[in-house]
């Protein structure tokens, strides 16, 4: 693949998913225009929230001896980032000094707030024309897809942008460092789904199957540098191990529950330079070989001024062409064919609103969020996810984490933010409180790992619990809430 030599410095395309002449647009007929537009007001959206931090924090600085400085910032606060700041925060700074690294980690915790308060709204647009609903999932023969990308901040916009993808009850999404899931876990995963199917709690889980799909990242401008950084930036290898965990998989449930057990697996890459994608192609046994693979901008560029019928034949003409050593299922390949069509108006998306590369090919992410996703707010590097049950065991994430923001926050004199969030059932009595435990457990076990971090006051965690059933979303836990809690 790449990351040999003088691949490590391709020569670049202005435009690199649409190479065209002069009389020509560079408007694909498969592209759905209307959800673009409808995408890009919610980035906006997103992205407003936390834009106008930095400034107003340095607004706030330039009069922090003023005596009227606590109304006055809280008129600023209000105005600029639509809430107040805690008061702790802003008396007493006549003599203590404004504290900037903590003003700056309440801002991004409380900018997420809003956003996973409006999700609703915000998303509602856009989510209704996506073509990869429930229904069309089932179509395909399967009742649930178990993706797992990697946990780089570059892939939070993974199923509404590159997949086109709806969020549903048949979806599910848990990150890792290099997308290399836990195994166990996920064997637990199926066969709780698996007992939920045989009782009839899935919808077409008569005649449906699981699928795995795993998703790994690269990056066509700086290989070298800027991809998978738990492989090293090494494609090849961040290929060849997301393929090996689909293929461990498969064996851990056949060895356990006979053969003919396991699901079906999906190998699929990410450039995030421009979130085109390569869908690996898997054989008869589901088996997904690094090297036979389909890549979305190619058939754009090659695709580009067909009509839509035109280019949706060569799509498939393109898929049976690759796939003729391996025979994919009839399921598969619609499945396939729609992920590369759907991912089309993505890259456009790319084109129309971001020159056809991200500004940022790198990381930019606001935050880590340790523990487990929230799955509200989907957006390309908002935050870098470590999935972790104890500190212990997502020791390698976090690291990654911390290294990460060692270059984008530590550096400029800013703390890390921390947001260790956990689910609970509310149908499950006690859960929540055992929630907020668990979340005390681990923000200790964050803070002993990283001790000169937080003693330097450049590591602030913030805890949250979520509600799998009900309306409590992202709840922000504080001493108060911890003494009361029930």
């Amino acid at each position: 693949m790449r990351n040999a030599g003088a691949l490590c410095q391709p020569e670049l395309l202005d435009n690199p998913a649409c190479v065209i002449g002069t009389s020509q647009r560079c408007e694909h007929a498969l592209v759905d225009q209307e959800l673009n537009r409808r995408l890009y007001a919610y980035e906006n959206q997103v992205r407003g929230r936390f834009s106008p931090i930095v400034d107003t924090l340095k607004t706030l600085s330039a009069f922090q001896h003023e005596l009227d400085f606590v109304a006055r910032a809280q008129r600023v606060a209000q105005d600029k980032l639509t809430y107040t700041l805690p008061l702790c925060l802003l008396e007493n700074v006549w003599a203590a000094g404004l504290d900037l690294r903590a003003l700056h980690s309440y801002c991004v915790f409380r900018s997420f707030k809003e956003c996973v308060d409006q999700a609703e709204a915000d998303q509602r647009p856009w989510r209704e024309r996506m073509l990869i609903d429930a229904a069309f999932i089932q179509s395909c023969g399967y009742h649930t897809l178990d993706i797992s990308p990697c946990a780089d901040g570059r892939l939070q916009g993974l199923l509404p942008f590159v997949f086109r993808m709806a969020s549903n009850d048949a979806v599910y999404v848990k990150a890792y460092a290099g997308a290399l899931f836990d195994v166990e876990g996920d064997v637990a995963d199926w066969t709780q789904r698996e007992l939920l199917r045989l009782a009839g709690g899935i919808p077409g889980g008569e005649s449906g199957n699981y699928l795995k799909i795993a998703v790994y990242h690269y990056s066509t401008s700086n290989p070298c540098q800027q991809g998978c950084a738990a492989h090293g930036s090494n494609d090849a290898l961040a290929t060849q191990e997301a393929a090996d965990r689909l293929a461990e998989l498969r064996s851990a449930i056949e060895n356990t529950y006979g053969r003919g057990a396991a699901p079906d697996t999906l190998l699929i890459g990410v450039d995030t330079d421009t979130d085109a994608i390569r869908v690996h192609l898997p054989d008869s046994e589901s088996g997904n070989c690094p090297m036979r693979y389909v890549e979305s901008a190619t058939l754009f560029r090659d695709t580009l001024g067909m009509s839509a019928e035109a280019a949706r034949n060569a799509i498939a003409q393109t898929i049976a062409g690759a796939e003729k050593s391996c025979g994919l299922q009839p399921g598969m390949r619609k499945l396939i064919a729609q992920l590369l069509e759907s991912n089309l108006s993505q890259i456009e998306y790319v084109i129309q609103h971001h020159e056809g590369r991200y500004a940022v090919i790198g990381h930019d992410e606001a935050f880590i969020c340790a523990g487990e996703a929230t799955s509200y707010v989907q957006m390309r590097n908002k935050y870098y996810y470590a999935h972790l049950d104890t500190v212990e065991e997502g020791a390698p994430d976090m690291d990654v984490g911390i290294k990460i923001f060692s270059g984008l926050n530590i550096s400029r004199g800013l703390a890390v933010p921390v947001l260790v969030h956990f689910h609970y059932s509310s149908r499950v009595p006690g859960a929540r409180k055992r929630a907020v435990a668990r979340c005390k457990r681990v923000q200790a076990a964050i803070e002993d790992r990283y001790p000169k971090l937080h003693e330097q006051g450049m590591l602030h965690c913030q805890m949250a619990v979520s509600d799998w059933e009900g309306s409590e979303r992202c709840t922000f836990i504080d001493a108060v809430d911890q003494q009361a809690e029930h």
